[in-house]
C-alpha cells in the first residue's frame, strides 16, 4: 500500500447523503475523489503465512480487486432512496409525522443522515415495500434466517459505524413502534413490548438511557419527540414496556426464541411506573405545529 496522505479525508456532511467518495486502486486507497455514493461492498479476505504481520495483511487486503458488492444491500438503500425523494408515501399518519419531525431543517439537534436511512429502511420494510412489489425484501431475509441456526427468531440488523449514533436510532425505533400500536393496537406489525440485549453490565447501564421513565431518557435530550412536551407527558404510560438485559444476566447468550424474549420483557419495569404515553406527546407538539401555522 503506497503512503497515501489525505489532508481532509471528510468530504460530506454527515446531515446529508454522501455525494462523494475516494477511489481505491490497485494497492489501496487512493486520493482520488468520485462523484456519487460509494456503494457498499466488502473486501475478501485472504488467508495469511503465520509469520506474516497483521499490518501486511492489512496492507494486502485492502486493494481493488478485493472489493465486492454487497448486492442485497445496494438494491434496498436504492429502493429506499426512491421512495424518500417520492416523499415516503404508504406509512401511517404516526409514522408520517414522526418522519417530518426527525427530517424538519429548524431541528436544534439535527439527525445525521446514517440515522434517518437506518430508520427509513426499517420502516419501508415494515409498512411500505409489500405496497410496492418489494415483498421480496422481506422474502430474502427470512430465507436468510432460516438458514442460519435460529428460524424461530426473525432478525434484521443494522449495520452502524462507531460514533454515528446508534443508540438514538434505538430511541427512535422503540418511539416509532409504540406510538403506532398505541394509535392502532390491533396492527400486528407494531409491537409495544421491547427486549433490549447487549454484552454487558457496562453498557447494560449505559443504555438506560432508553427506558422512557430515566431522568436523563433520549426521548427528550435527544429530541426524537418534541421538547416542547412536558418532562412526564414524553414517558410512556403503562401500555409501553422497554426492560435492558446484558447476556451476562440472560446466563451468557442473547435469548434464543421469542419465549425467552417474552418472558424477560414480562420481568421488565412494572406498568404502573409508566403514567403518560408518548401519544400524548405527539398529539401535543402536533397540535401545536398546526395552531402556530
Amino acid at each position: 500500500m503506497p503512503d497515501v496522505v489525505i489532508p481532509n479525508p471528510v468530504i460530506n456532511s454527515p446531515f446529508g447523503e454522501p455525494a462523494r467518495h475516494f477511489e481505491f486502486g490497485d494497492r489501496g486507497i487512493t486520493g482520488v475523489i468520485s462523484e456519487g455514493r460509494r456503494q457498499s461492498s466488502y473486501f475478501v479476505p485472504i488467508p495469511h503465512g503465520r509469520r506474516q504481520t497483521a499490518q501486511l495483511s492489512l496492507e494486502a487486503e485492502w486493494t481493488k480487486d478485493r472489493l465486492r458488492d454487497n448486492e442485497l444491500v445496494n438494491r434496498i438503500r436504492g429502493k429506499v432512496a426512491i421512495w424518500r425523494k417520492g416523499g415516503h408515501a404508504g406509512v401511517t399518519a404516526t409514522t408520517s409525522r414522526l418522519l417530518n419531525y426527525w427530517t424538519a431543517a429548524d431541528r436544534d439537534r439535527k439527525l445525521f443522515f446514517c440515522q434517518i436511512e437506518a430508520l427509513e429502511t426499517v420502516i419501508y420494510l415494515a409498512e411500505v415495500a409489500s405496497k410496492y412489489g418489494d415483498a421480496w425484501i422481506e422474502n430474502q431475509l427470512r430465507e436468510a434466517n432460516e438458514t442460519g441456526g435460529n428460524p424461530e427468531l426473525f432478525r434484521v440488523a443494522l449495520k452502524m459505524a462507531t460514533g454515528s449514533g446508534k443508540t438514538v436510532v434505538m430511541a427512535m425505533l422503540i418511539a416509532w413502534q409504540a406510538l403506532n400500536k398505541f394509535a392502532n393496537p390491533q396492527d400486528a406489525r407494531f409491537g409495544d413490548a421491547f427486549l433490549i440485549v447487549c454484552p454487558g453490565i457496562t453498557i447494560r447501564d449505559r443504555l438506560r438511557v432508553l427506558l422512557p421513565n430515566d431522568p436523563e431518557n433520549y426521548y427528550r435530550q435527544r429530541d426524537v419527540l418534541r421538547r416542547t412536551c412536558s418532562r412526564s407527558s414524553s414517558e410512556p404510560r403503562s401500555s409501553s414496556r422497554t426492560t435492558t438485559r446484558s447476556w451476562r444476566a440472560s446466563g451468557g447468550m442473547p435469548p434464543a426464541s421469542p419465549r425467552s424474549s417474552l418472558a424477560a420483557t414480562k420481568r421488565g419495569p412494572s406498568r404502573r411506573h409508566w403514567t403518560r404515553s408518548f401519544t400524548e406527546c405527539v398529539e401535543n407538539w402536533a397540535t401545536r405545529r398546526v395552531l402556530s401555522s
